[in-house]
Parts: structure tokens; C-alpha cells; sequence
């Protein structure tokens, strides 16, 4: 049908849904949001509502269904998780006043990115992320519109290291310009549920140079300006309150890709998807939603700068040797709200007044915390109490004007205190006054009149009015000045010229002092927005102060050290522990164990049974130095530790179900990326590279891997294997020892011991372990015939003699070129370097 054949109502909403064809529209008519034509057969299945119809002017009826404009959160809510976009459609003038059609618009559209309030989980950040293709980089701009932050990278051309990224910022959705790679698009769902929206190229204006003040890229510039114009596009306001972009040098921290972040279950667990069992159910016991979501940005991005993570330890200390005064902190920090979300929530446009009085309560707490932090002893913490800043004004003023329990919403009154307005003090007095005018009118016109259950009510059609029965209606004589009003089934109305005068003074009044309040609410909200840097920067400090005293709290309880850094690439942990298996190990006690590896020994072959504890100890190896780089103190008894710049890891064997390839092709991807990207200063966990392939392919791959890491990458490794004949690798090439599991073996019954020694195993103890599980002694038997046959006839894969590498001596180009960030300098300095190298490579 034309769309000019529909009503005017519906030629409306069809002009807007062509404006926004991908987006779901929520179209206000009166206390309704209402859906319709194809948005109401996805609403009436995705939201489980009643799919109806309606007249449109048309012969069929349109397909609608609608909800509640007061219960609308909710189904936003529902619609963002399942990752659609919906446009929020409102009435931008009263039916009533308006002339033909009500005028509508689009005010805002809400995205699984740009939530403010609604369906934000408190301890995760919600980040909206651009993704631009620069040719020879990606550069990737995020802002979490509910905080403000707001932030720009760079990022090698590689899918890889963009997925790791993404999962990194646990990005909720991704902006990309239509001319965007469609086969990366493709390799972005394939790996995450995520939503792909598209946003044109915008030149820069003058309109974003102070969220750019401190970005010189023009890469980054371009990026930041994309992500912003969509930003304002689906809001429709100004967005003034977000943050002066930030600069991540990823070189700056620790490096890890999706597969190492899942294997080393930082945040979840692999099996359950759940909190419980995981690094961040172990460390995080802040107490609030800011710190909660500082902490799994620490966690999701470890340092890799030594001065900066030393000067969190400092803090870490002080607060472990002011024991007094850490539960103290503790207690202050749980009565502080989600700064942030506040004043992002006032920045935006739709706080309320209970979220200012959830603000005025936290600043309230602020100089307890600064009094508290300055008796301290240690500089450390008197140091952190400077930048502390109470904020007695704003604080005042808050208090001084908003009720301690104010309504919900910000358009029915009852938000102002008595004292902070003199005009609204005198509306509520005469108010107040007419109000108990009129409540004393019943007892007074019962005296008056002799009628005992005359009655004084209200309602909206007809005001205040004198309710009399029937049975009394003969009592009412003419000098009483009654004008009959409405006549009811057993009752008569009426009303009085004197009653009519109360009624309005009191309803203007009430009406006005709504009115009065919502302005007043108005100019003390853009009052306190005036103060959002300030309070921003609040907020950063004791989400910072939440955050070290959580590892103070976790290292005192779990009897943590302090590591220590060299700079000659020595790690050594005495007596390390696994900070999540010690912990729910409550009935026996944790077997811990030494690391040791340096330049002398940097690639360690583990050997041992299954079970008996090599994946551990390789995790327990990881999470130290994670633990350590994001400033947090250690389960070992001593760790002198190095600084990585990225760690990788293999463990545990599962296919890749999403992309359809097996686990052994995932084991040579995940292989393939550390081989590639490691350096002297990595950490590599390779737990049984080869298996998934036949015992020879696997054997060769394996033994191919460790020589290609002994002799051209050299960093830190832990190799566990079940191919004891790579064992002998350990005489042919330098830096390669071996270590085991030990077992306690007595009449074929094994007992793991659980400690890490040095040397080969001597056997897999697979048959042993086998009889652990209570397998038929039948099959046992057999099965231990047949390995005594394949052990008598399996041919060592490793040559007699082996082959002498080239010179792997690196020139000095190539250290200069690994020393240098190519995002951080200017083409024409490249162009310099390139120059200088060439000729270097040809002498």
C-alpha cells in the first residue's frame, strides 16, 4: 500500500521507521510505546506480548503491539541483550495544546554500546568500540557512554591481535564505516555475539577538540571522531560530560590473546563460564562498583612498565602495614556510590533526585577517607591522602535542597526541602493551609448542619466537593449555601462558592509548586554537572585506593609476598602456590613448588603422569607474573620475577566448535601465534603440543616446536610433553632442562605427590592412572603387554648428531627495530630509520 493511503498518525511513523530501517522503533502514543508492522511481529515473539492490529485507513489491519511507557526499561532492557537497536520515539508536545498531529521524534537510540541506566551489570565496564582500518594498523576508539571514558589504540593489522583486543575491552559493540573489510567482519562474528553498526566518515570539528587535546595521530583523530558522531547521532544531545580521550600504548602492558586469557580462566572458568574459580573470584574483594570495574581493567591489562607497577606494590604495603586502618577504609568505601555512573547519569540528561542524593551521601564519606589515609605512617598512603579531594560545597548544596528520600521520578514534586526556596516555602504554605482548611471543613459543616455522615472528597473530574446521603437529603436547607454538583446512586454532591475558592488555591498551588520544583531540580542538576571533571577525577582515586587495599586485604588473608624485579630475565618463585587451587582446597593442604628459569635455563620439558599436577604448576607459573604485573603481591614464599611483555599458552585440549576446527588445528593456531610473536622477554605454556595428532606427526611437530624456541626465540618456557624421548634434547641444545612430577610407585599402585623435581620421569605412568580409574584388570594386563611391545620397536626421532644451527647473533638494526613503537613515530622518521637500516643490511 502507499504510504499515503494510511492515516496521518501512520504516515508519521512510517516517515521515521524509513529513517531507521535496522532499528527496532518504540513510538509513543499516550502511556504507550507501540510497535508496528514488522518491529511488532519481533517485539511480540522476542518480548513475549500480544500481537495485535489497528486501523490504520487501510483495508487490513497493521500488525501492532505496544507496552507501558513506566515499564519500558524493562523491555529495553530484554530487546539490548538479544542485541537489538531500538529507537525511542516521544511526544515533543502536548496532545491536548497541539494542532492536528502531535509532532514525534527519535530521542535517543539505544544500542547494546550506549546503555546509560538500564541493563548495565555495576562491575563491568559497557564499552562501545570503533574499529578503523588504517591500512597498515587498526585503530580501535572505545567509550563507555555510562562513565564518560573515553579512549584510543593502536593496534597491529592482524585479526588475531583485534579479536584480543575486543576481548580485552569486552567490547558490547563495534562501529565500523560501510567500506569496512566485509571477510574481517565475518572473522569478528565467527569468534563473538556481537552487534556490527555502521557509521559514515566525519571530518573533525571544532565541536570535538577538547575531547582530542591530548591525541596528535591523525589516525586517532579520525577514529575518536567516528565513534563520537555515532555517539551523538543515536543520542540526539550534547554529550559534554565525556572524558578527554586517553592514549593506550599497548607495548605498555602485558600482552594476551583471547585463547590465553580463557585458558588461564582470569575472569570465568572454561568448563562452568563461572565467576567462581577464577583469578577475579580470588582477588577481587572491593567494595565498590567502580573498584570492582578498575580492578578487572588492571586484570585484563597488566602492567609492563616496571616504575608503575612498583608504585602500586608500594601501596599494596602501606596498606598491609596499616592494618588498623585498612578494615577502617574498607567500611568508609562501602557507603561511597558508583561515582561514574552518577555523574555520567547527571551529564547526560535523566538523573533524578535520588541519584544526588546518592551523590551527596558519597562526597559526604570523602574527608573521613582523606582524614583516614593522613594518620597513616607510611608516605605512601600520606601521599595518596593529597590527592583526595572533599568537595564540602557541592556537598552542602545537595543536602541543603534535595529530601533525604526523594520520589522516583522528577515531574510529581516532593524533591525540594522546606528553606531552600522562599516562593516554593510560601506555595507550600498556602498549600498546606487550604489543605487543612479543608480537612476541618467536615467537622465544622457536620456542627453546622446537624448531618453526621456528611463527607468531604476529591477527584480529579470534579474537584473538592460535600458528599450527603439520601436518607439525609431532606436536612439540607437553602440557607446552607449548597449548589447541588452530582447526583449518585445513594449519594448527592455539592459544593460551596467558599469551597470552590480553597479548591483553587490549592490545586494552583499544587500545580505551580511541581512546577516550581522540576525547575529548581533542573538548575541544581546542571549545577552539580559543572562539577564533573572534578568528581571524575575523585572518583579515579578511590577506585585506585578500593583496588590496592583489595590485594592488601587478599595478601594479608592468603599470606602473599611482595615480588621482586631483575633486569637479567631470572624468574624464581620459592615455594609458589596456585592462588585459586589453594584456595578451595579445604581439606588438605597445597603442595607448593619451585620455578625456576633464567638464560641458562629457559626452556624446562616437563614429564610426569596425567594428574599429577604439570597444568597446574604450568598456571601457577602464569598467574604469578600476572598477579605480579598488575601490582598485586604473590602466593610464594619468595619471587624474584622479570618484566614480560606477553605471555602464551596451550593448555587443555578442545575443539573450536564456533569455527569448526578441531583441537589439534586450534593447538598449531595457538602454537603458530606464540612462535611468532614471542620475544626473549615472553612467557610461553605449552601443555602437550602434538597429541592431537598420530604419536610420530605429534613427536616431530613437538620436538620441531622446542628446537625452533631453544634456538631463534629463547624465552621463558615450561613444555610439558608425554613423548619422554624429547626428553634427550635436554644434551643436544643449550638452555633446555628437564623436570617431572614425582610419584610414589609401589606394586603398580602410583600416589601423586604433586612436587616438581628436577630430571625426566621415568615412565607416563598412563597404565597406572588407568587403574586408578578402576578399569578392568583384564585390560590392564593386556594393555601392558602391548606397550612393552610398541616401547621394543619405537625409533627415537632425535638424530644421533645434531645439526649445528647457523649464527643466530641478532644485528644491531634488527634490536633497534624491535626497540621501537612504529605507532609512536612520525612517517617521516620511519622513512629515516629505513634509509639507515637498508644500508646497514647491505654492508
Amino acid at each position: 500500500m502507499k504510504a499515503n493511503t494510511y492515516t496521518p498518525m501512520m504516515t508519521q511513523y512510517l516517515a521515521i521507521k524509513k529513517q531507521h530501517p535496522d532499528t527496532l522503533i518504540f513510538f509513543r502514543l499516550g502511556d504507550f510505546y507501540e510497535m508496528f508492522f514488522e518491529d511488532a511481529k519481533t517485539a511480540s515473539r522476542e518480548l513475549e506480548l500480544v500481537l495485535t492490529g489497528r486501523d490504520a485507513g487501510v483495508k487490513e489491519r497493521v500488525p501492532m503491539c505496544g507496552v507501558p511507557h513506566h515499564a519500558v526499561r524493562g523491555y529495553l532492557d530484554r530487546l539490548i541483550k538479544k542485541g537489538y537497536k531500538v529507537g525511542i520515539v516521544e511526544q515533543l508536545e502536548d496532545p491536548a495544546l497541539a494542532k492536528g498531529i502531535v509532532k514525534r521524534e527519535v530521542v535517543q537510540i539505544v544500542t547494546p554500546g550506549t546503555l546509560i541506566d538500564v541493563g548495565l551489570d555495576e562491575n563491568t565496564n559497557n564499552y562501545l568500540v570503533g574499529v578503523e582500518d588504517a591500512t597498515t594498523l587498526f585503530v580501535l576508539s572505545f567509550c563507555d557512554l555510562s562513565t564518560g571514558e573515553l579512549g584510543v589504540m593502536s593496534v597491529e593489522r592482524d585479526v588475531e591481535a583485534l579479536l584480543a583486543e575486543l576481548e580485552t575491552l569486552d567490547a558490547k559493540e563495534i562501529v565500523v564505516s560501510p567500506e569496512f573489510d566485509p571477510g574481517i567482519k565475518e572473522q569478528i562474528l565467527a569468534r563473538r555475539t556481537i552487534r556490527i553498526s555502521i557509521q559514515s566518515h566525519v571530518e573533525p570539528t571544532l565541536e570535538y577538540e577538547a575531547l582530542m587535546q591530548d591525541i596528535d595521530d591523525a589516525r586517532h583523530i579520525r577514529g575518536l571522531t567516528a565513534l563520537v558522531s555515532y555517539l551523538v547521532a543515536t543520542q540526539r544531545r550534547s554529550l559534554d560530560y565525556l572524558r578527554p580521550a586517553t592514549r593506550v600504548v599497548t607495548s605498555q602492558y602485558l600482552q594476551m590473546d583471547a585463547y590465553t586469557r580463557n585458558n588461564l580462566e582470569l575472569f570465568r572458568t572454561v568448563r562452568s563460564e563461572d565467576r567462581y574459580g577464577s583469578l577475579l573470584w580470588v582477588l577481587d574483594k572491593t567494595k565498590t562498583a567502580m573498584g570492582a570495574r578498575l580492578f578487572k581493567q588492571y586484570l585484563a591489562r597488566p602492567l609492563a612498565n616496571r616504575n608503575a607497577i612498583e608504585a602500586r606494590l608500594d601501596i599494596v604495603e602501606a596498606f598491609l602495614q596499616e592494618f588498623l586502618i585498612r578494615p577502617e577504609l574498607g567500611d568508609l568505601l562501602t557507603e561511597i556510590y558508583d561515582l561514574p555512573r552518577l555523574i555520567g547519569r547527571i551529564g547526560y540528561g535523566n538523573a533524578n533526585a535520588r541519584d544526588l542524593v546518592q551523590l551527596a551521601k558519597s562526597l559526604a564519606v570523602v574527608p573521613a577517607i582523606r582524614e583516614k589515609l593522613a594518620t597513616a605512617v607510611t608516605p605512601a598512603l600520606q601521599t595518596l591522602a593529597q590527592s583526595v579531594h572533599p568537595m564540602p560545597e557541592l556537598t552542602h548544596l545537595i543536602q541543603s535542597s534535595i529530601v533525604e528520600n526523594p520520589p522516583f521520578t522528577i515531574k510529581e514534586g516532593g524533591m525540594i526541602r522546606s528553606g531552600y526556596h522562599e516562593e516554593l516555602d510560601q506555595l507550600k504554605a498556602m498549600s498546606r493551609g487550604g489543605k487543612e482548611w479543608i480537612a476541618a471543613l467536615e467537622t465544622s459543616e457536620r456542627e453546622r448542619t446537624g448531618i453526621k455522615n456528611l463527607k468531604v472528597g476529591f477527584n480529579k473530574v470534579f474537584g473538592f466537593y460535600l458528599e450527603i446521603s439520601k436518607g439525609n437529603l431532606g436536612l439540607v436547607r437553602p440557607d446552607f449555601g449548597y449548589e447541588r454538583k452530582q447526583t449518585l446512586a445513594n449519594s448527592e454532591r455539592f459544593i460551596t462558592p467558599e469551597l470552590k475558592e480553597k479548591e483553587a488555591l490549592v490545586l494552583h498551588a499544587e500545580d505551580r509548586i511541581i512546577q516550581l520544583e522540576y525547575e529548581l531540580f533542573l538548575a541544581l542538576r546542571e549545577q552539580v554537572k559543572q562539577e564533573t571533571e572534578a568528581i571524575q577525577q575523585l572518583a579515579d582515586v578511590l577506585a585506585t585506593i578500593d583496588v590496592l587495599r583489595s590485594f592488601a586485604v587478599v595478601a594479608d588473608t592468603q599470606h602473599y609476598v611482595r615480588p621482586h624485579f631483575n633486569e637479567d630475565g631470572r624468574m624464581e618463585v620459592f615455594e609458589g602456590r596456585h592462588p585459586v587451587i589453594e584456595k578451595v582446597m579445604v581439606h588438605q593442604a597445597y603442595v607448593p613448588n619451585d620455578i625456576r628459569l633464567d638464560h641458562n635455563s629457559f626452556l624446562q620439558i616437563i614429564t610426569g603422569p596425567n594428574m599429577g599436577g604439570k597444568s597446574t604448576y604450568m598456571r601457577q607459573a602464569a598467574l604469578t607474573v600476572i598477579m605480579a604485573q598488575i601490582g598485586s603481591f604473590v602466593p610464594a614464599t619468595r619471587a624474584e620475577l622479570p618484566v614480560f611483555d606477553r605471555i602464551f599458552t596451550r593448555i587443555g585440549a578442545s575443539d573450536d566448535l564456533v569455527s569448526g576446527q578441531s583441537t589439534f588445528m586450534v593447538e598449531m593456531m595457538e602454537a603458530n601465534h606464540a612462535i611468532r610473536h614471542a620475544t626473549e622477554h615472553s612467557l610461553i605454556l605449552f601443555d602437550e603440543i602434538g597429541r592431537g595428532t598420530s604419536t610420530y606427526d605429534g613427536m616431530a611437530l613437538a620436538q620441531a616446536i622446542i628446537e625452533h624456541l631453544a634456538v631463534y626465540v629463547k624465552a621463558l618456557t615450561l613444555f610439558s610433553t608425554h613423548y619422554h624421548e624429547l626428553t634427550e634434547l635436554e644434551q643436544k641444545l643449550a638452555g633446555i632442562h628437564n623436570i617431572h612430577v614425582a610419584v610414589h610407585e609401589e606394586n603398580d599402585r602410583v600416589t601423586f605427590l604433586y612436587q616438581v623435581k628436577a630430571g625426566s620421569a621415568a615412565k607416563s605412568y598412563g597404565i597406572n592412572v588407568a587403574r586408578l580409574a578402576k578399569l578392568p584388570d583384564s585390560l590392564l594386563a593386556r594393555a601392558q603387554e602391548i606397550l612393552h611391545q610398541l616401547e621394543t620397536k619405537l625409533i627415537s626421532l632425535l638424530p644421533a648428531e645434531y645439526v649445528v644451527r647457523p649464527d643466530t647473533s641478532i644485528p644491531e638494526w634488527q634490536k633497534e627495530l624491535e626497540s621501537i613503537d612504529p605507532f609512536a613515530i612520525s612517517p617521516l622518521e620511519a622513512l629515516h630509520y629505513l634509509v639507515q637500516w637498508k644500508k646497514q643490511m647491505k654492508e
